[in-house]
């Protein structure tokens, strides 16, 4: 998924950039303030998280394999804006430290990768809750389904970019086939971590599954009775 130098051409990449900042910047001022004492712990650990998760493939079919992106479970667990700002650490290191992701292409894997991800996979995380039984199960399937739904979302935005400016030999309808068909492959994947993670969180604090607050009493419960220790 990570797009590298010279794949997408300057214009789109820089298009891709200043969007990529703009939300960036957007997310910054929105967490200002929101990071209280469950939720900022929870942002480093999270990042530190999927930078190590990400490191990590997993096989697919015909010897492709895929690996978390992380940001529907980023949103679920700190916030969306918290999460986005994860997501951009984690991508801008990796593109930094160990080239994963060209300089030039760092805004397109934002985009697609840190803000269609995040946002995308909180909308989706709670419109699923409206419907889902409030409970540690309807929790755990809304998170899993949100991550899954995020990986070929990425993907189409990844077609969009090389459609409009992509500067492979492919055709966009081959790009399109191949990459969605895959991607719903690795977001199965996706929401089964995903679904993994936020179960394990809610069973031992609740109160640290942002994305759950407001939906499970025992996770306000224990928030009450943090704030009464401290």
């Amino acid at each position: 998924m990570h797009i590298p130098d010279g794949f997408i051409n300057a214009p789109v990449s820089l298009g891709a950039g200043i969007l990529a900042a703009g939300t960036v910047a957007v997310a910054l001022k929105q967490a200002r303030g929101k990071l209280d004492n469950q939720v900022a712990p929870m942002a480093g650990l999270a990042a530190v998280f999927i930078f190590a998760v990400q490191m990590l493939n997993f096989p697919i079919v015909a010897g492709t394999s895929g690996h978390l992106l992380g940001g529907a479970l980023a949103a679920i667990l700190i916030g969306r804006w918290p999460g986005l700002l994860a997501l951009t650490v984690v991508l801008s290191l990796q593109a930094l430290i160990f080239a994963d992701g060209g300089l030039s292409a760092l805004g397109l894997n934002l985009v697609n990768m840190g803000v269609i991800t995040v946002l995308g996979g909180w909308f989706i995380f709670r419109g699923m809750t409206k419907v889902m039984p409030k409970s540690h199960l309807g929790v755990v399937i809304a998170s899993g389904l949100a991550a899954f739904m995020t990986v070929p979302l990425s993907a189409l935005g990844f077609v969009v970019q090389y459609a409009l400016g992509g500067t492979g030999i492919f055709e966009t309808a081959s790009v399109l086939t191949a990459m969605v068909g895959v991607h719903v492959l690795i977001g199965i994947g996706e929401g089964i971590i995903t679904a993994l993670t936020v179960s394990a969180v809610l069973a031992t604090r609740p109160d640290l599954v942002y994305g759950a607050r407001e939906l499970l009493p025992k996770a306000n419960l224990t928030i009450k009775n943090v704030e009464v220790q401290s």
